[in-house]
């Protein structure tokens, strides 16, 4: 594909951004950006938040990891999808009522400061390396595929990417990323739509023949229950209902997009109208991923050593330019709808939980949550550029992999404090968290020989939140006052 075409769809991209920013962004003041003054359409959050949830590393790694492990990760969607309906049922109701903006003012309410800024912590830790592993990941495909042409240094292309991130949502914020997600996430559809439209084209297969070719393939096996294995229903099912539960229902980025909705019933309405919507999304990405091995098969194309490569060697080399240009806006789309939103949430989470922003007037609030911003901005730049200058994705992956821990903690407490009317020792619960996912870390090194031969996955998350929940028990008492009425 020609470099100068590639850079001026992206710098239009960006263009287009930046035009919505503009138009989302009159008038706004703080609560704008934090809340976007609950006015939401929850239609269109719901669409948006697709592309939210299908970050850069989804979008070129699910189609190719159906060679590997076939269409299992359905297993993990549906207990997405349950983990959605739970969120909406208990959590959206309670951060409602509670009127919050930051999530984890409930901890302070319900524990006290330390528990406050114990989860606010975690999670920004959490969606720091989160955010900045998968930026860095695409953005390292988008330099070897295009910005390598004009000698443009990964570090130039990460700091203007981040700049750029932060111009469009420096002033409306969240209410900024609800409309630009909708965008993001009509690129990724379609350019999911149209490698498969074309790859059908190509092999002659009618509407009928494509769904039976997908069908009869053996990379389209959905259900395994070997309990020993890492792709056993059960542990992908209840692993995916409680990531979901943790990663979109307490954490700051996915539900400051939620409480933008109008009132309860309209977040609940979006939740579900989206749960399906992603549902279908990720059905797609996987015959997606069944058509690009039938597609390299029968035309004698090689199978890159990492599938992650799949993807984009046959968007850009084998189907034509306007697949081409689809892929190149879904990629950008993918890496980009994760990152701002995450921007958002840090400065909101930052600005509310460990600031106290509330308390300053509407001048000094400002000045405040642009400082706060530009910072993250810097800091989310500084993560991605240590990662490239690492240079070992073994080393990078497993930073990204002890983030992932951190949310054991998070769903610990939300729980207990939810279920539990016990009254907790708040200076320990620091403690609590800390030696939590540490615990983890170690039976997870030593699951085969501690369980034999049990090998955890995504599952540890549970574990993770009970460690938390034992510590929080033992470190709390009976509710007295309760006990005497």
């Amino acid at each position: 594909m020609n470099p100068y075409l590639v850079l001026s769809l992206i710098l239009g991209y960006f263009f287009v951004l930046v035009g919505i920013s503009f138009f989302t962004s009159r008038r706004a003041d703080t609560q704008t950006f934090f809340t976007a003054n609950r006015k939401s359409p929850w239609l269109v959050v719901a669409f948006g938040m697709v592309g939210a949830t299908l970050s850069g590393v989804t979008f070129i790694s699910v189609p190719g990891e159906v060679g590997n492990s076939a269409f299992s990760y359905l297993q993990f969607v549906l207990g997405n999808i349950v983990g959605y309906w739970l969120v909406a049922g208990f959590l959206l109701p309670l951060y409602y009522r509670l009127n919050l903006v930051s999530i984890y003012s409930f901890l302070d309410q319900r524990f006290g400061n330390a528990s406050y800024k114990t989860g606010s912590f975690f999670f920004i830790i959490s969606k720091l390396i989160g955010a900045a592993f998968r930026l860095y990941l695409v953005a390292g495909v988008l330099q070897i595929a295009f910005f390598d042409a004009f000698d443009i240094p990964f570090s130039i292309t990460t700091v203007v990417t981040i700049a750029l991130i932060w111009v469009y949502t420096f002033r409306g914020g969240i209410k900024t990323i609800v409309w630009t997600d909708t965008l993001q996430t009509l690129f990724l559809i379609s350019a999911v739509i149209f490698t498969i439209i074309a790859i059908s084209q190509n092999l002659g297969f009618d509407l009928p023949t494509l769904v039976e070719r997908i069908a009869s393939e053996p990379s389209s096996k959905t259900f395994f229950w070997d309990w020993r294995g890492g792709q056993n229903f059960f542990k992908q099912f209840f692993a995916g209902m409680f990531i979901t539960i943790v990663m979109v229902g307490m954490d700051q980025d996915m539900m400051q997009k939620n409480l933008t909705c109008k009132n309860k019933k309209e977040a609940q309405k979006n939740m579900l109208v989206f749960s399906f919507s992603f549902l279908i999304a990720v059905f797609l990405f996987l015959c997606l991923g069944v058509l690009l091995y039938v597609f390299a098969g029968q035309t004698g194309i090689p199978i890159p050593e990492n599938t992650d490569d799949l993807y984009p060697l046959i968007a850009l080399n084998h189907l034509g330019l306007p697949v081409g240009i689809a892929f190149l806006m879904g990629i950008t789309a993918a890496a980009y709808s994760s990152a701002d939103s995450a921007l958002t949430a840090l400065t909101t989470s930052f600005s509310i939980d460990f600031i106290k922003i509330d308390r300053y007037e509407e001048q000094k609030r400002q000045r405040i949550k642009k400082l706060v911003h530009l910072l993250f901005s810097a800091l989310l730049a500084t993560v991605i550029l240590i990662f490239h200058a690492i240079s070992n994705e073994s080393v990078v992956v497993a930073v990204f992999t002890v983030a992932g821990y951190t949310y054991g903690p998070i769903l610990g407490l939300f729980v207990f404090g939810m279920f539990s009317k016990r009254i907790v020792k708040d200076r320990w619960v620091p403690l609590i968290a800390v030696i939590s996912p540490v615990s983890c870390f170690f039976i997870s090194k030593y699951s085969e020989w501690l369980f034999h031969g049990y090998k955890f996955g995504f599952e540890l998350l549970i574990l993770n939140g009970i460690i938390t929940l034992t510590g929080l028990w033992i470190f709390s008492r009976k509710n007295d006052a309760k006990n005497n009425e």
